[in-house]
């Protein structure tokens, strides 16, 4: 009796599989297994992801948009991308973006009461100091105009600290960072968009509160030696970002000369010094600041490259990342992993001599630290955007097929954000199945902002970002994000998937579905 319910239930589970196998291999997600097992032979056995992290990180370092660091590093990768086979290579400009403005050289101590190197980095797009200076520490608050007047004729050659003392998160320092358990991944899978419409939020303006521009403008005006600031709150990191008013004033040669020199100072250096002066003893530090500011307008630019396709009318695929970057490190997560992955995943298809149906597009954007603005203007010159009619739709918009980009950290895909785009859940869930055992295995409905995948989708394209891991290490916008932050194995998964990825949305016999027009 026992056999033979086992030889029923055999049969059974042979039917389901046999239907479930005939299944997945009708709709336009068709994965193509052979060429997956010579792109993961290629990608985790041959990976060369770590070479161009490595050089990334250590030859080219920081690369803020439009510095001369970044211009350097946009040769380099121009030139990666001819090696590697890829055509139509090529730079596009698309914004008159400011000046350059480039960090040269840094030195900062306290000397009084005590001696302390401080561990403090510029701001960006703010002037330098005329040598080596001395100068006298000075808390000041300045909230309001009245607060003003309290300081007026008194913070001449004063190195003022105007941020409030940092509170370190000891919670992360005591529990560490973990990656993403089966429970929380559920939790974003099963995670469902309830339709809200808020209330637009009343806005009472106090007229005696000042911003932080015209707090930057007073202290100029009062010939500070140097402000200080600090805005992290985790031991031994300063986060690096731009001043007040920098975009106003379109990153220009005179917004940054006439600003006031800005060190943002780690955490616990900043505190001590605020902790002393509060005491009422003397603080002294000591510092020298080089900037080196352009003296002409220049263009930011992107940079391109294709795998061309054997059917041009089927359009394109594209896949991408900001190789931009904040100036306090050489940012090794945020985003030179990005960037690697991307070129990896190019180079992996070219190794390969594979034919895609559709062109492969890899852009490497430039602004999107500040505002996503090198995609932006990439989507809106090719593809346009139907939600302006002075730009409407341009040819191209009707064949793009999808978007796929890198950014947010290093760690390993664990699945990825529809975007609220349910008509794409068969696709790239069919295309996730031959990397389930590297941990990818989880479509969320949910929509992720803040880079360069938004650019496409808020004008109805199909772009894509990534769900990874939480890893330790990767501290980006900071002064710690280096390579030994960095787990070679999570990029060297990455790119095999997105490799994977590209290829089957520029084989598919379907373009990746758009949202419904609302």
């Amino acid at each position: 009796m026992k056999t033979f319910f086992k030889i029923k239930l055999v049969r059974v589970i042979s039917f389901v599989l046999v239907l479930t196998s005939s299944f997945a291999f009708t709709f336009p997600g068709l994965v193509d297994w052979a060429m997956v097992a010579r792109i993961r032979e290629e990608g985790l056995q041959r990976s060369k992801v770590m070479e161009y992290e490595s050089y990334i990180v250590d030859v080219l370092g920081a690369r803020l948009t439009l510095s001369r660091d970044m211009q350097r590093a946009q040769v380099w990768a121009l030139d990666e991308m001819k090696k590697m086979g890829l055509t139509n290579v090529n730079i596009e400009a698309y914004m008159d973006y400011g000046v350059t403005w480039d960090n040269e050289y840094v030195s900062a101590h306290m000397i009084e009461p005590d001696y302390m190197p401080l561990n403090a980095y510029p701001v960006a797009y703010t002037a330098g100091t005329v040598g080596k200076i001395n100068a006298e520490a000075m808390v000041v608050d300045i909230q309001t105009k009245e607060d003003i007047e309290l300081y007026r004729g008194k913070l001449k050659g004063k190195a003022v600290l105007i941020s409030s003392p940092a509170v370190i998160d000891l919670l992360t320092l005591i529990n560490g960072v973990h990656r993403y358990n089966n429970e929380e991944l559920i939790a974003l899978e099963q995670a469902t968009i309830t339709p809200i419409k808020a209330n637009a939020a009343r806005v009472i303006k106090n007229p005696t509160i000042i911003n932080a521009v015209e707090r930057m403008a007073f202290l100029k005006s009062e010939n500070v030696a140097v402000v200080l600031q600090t805005d992290g709150n985790r031991l031994g990191i300063v986060p690096a970002y731009s001043r007040p008013g920098v975009r106003e004033d379109g990153w220009s040669a005179a917004g940054m000369k006439n600003a006031s020199p800005i060190l943002a100072v780690t955490p616990e250096h900043y505190n001590r010094m605020y902790r002393v002066l509060k005491r009422g003893i003397a603080v002294k530090i000591e510092l020298e600041i080089k900037n080196k500011i352009g003296d002409k307008v220049e263009q930011a630019m992107n940079l391109v490259g294709e795998i061309p396709g054997t059917n041009p009318k089927e359009g394109i695929v594209m896949v991408g990342a900001h190789f931009d970057t904040w100036h306090g490190s050489s940012n090794a997560s945020d985003n030179s992993s990005g960037t690697a992955v991307a070129l990896e995943a190019m180079r992996i298809l070219k190794t390969l001599g594979v034919k895609p149906m559709r062109t492969i597009r890899i852009a490497l954007w430039s602004g999107e630290e500040q505002g996503l603005y090198g995609s932006r203007a990439y989507v809106q010159k090719h593809f346009g955007d139907p939600r302006n009619a002075a730009i409407g739709i341009k040819p191209e918009y009707e064949m793009l097929s999808a978007y796929f980009n890198q950014d947010y950290g290093a760690g390993q895909y664990r699945g990825i954000y529809l975007q609220g785009n349910e008509a794409a859940r068969t696709m790239l869930t069919a295309w996730m199945e031959p990397f389930r055992d590297l941990g990818m295995n989880m479509v969320s409905n949910q929509s992720l902002g803040s880079t360069d995948h938004v650019s496409f989708d808020e004008v109805g394209l199909p772009g894509f970002q990534y769900l990874q891991d939480r890893t330790p290490g990767t501290a980006g916008h900071t002064n710690l994000d280096y390579l030994e932050g960095i787990q070679p194995e999570d990029l060297m998964k990455n790119a095999t998937i997105m490799a994977s990825y590209i290829y089957h949305a520029a084989m598919a016999t379907e373009k990746v579905p758009r949202k419904a027009t609302k």
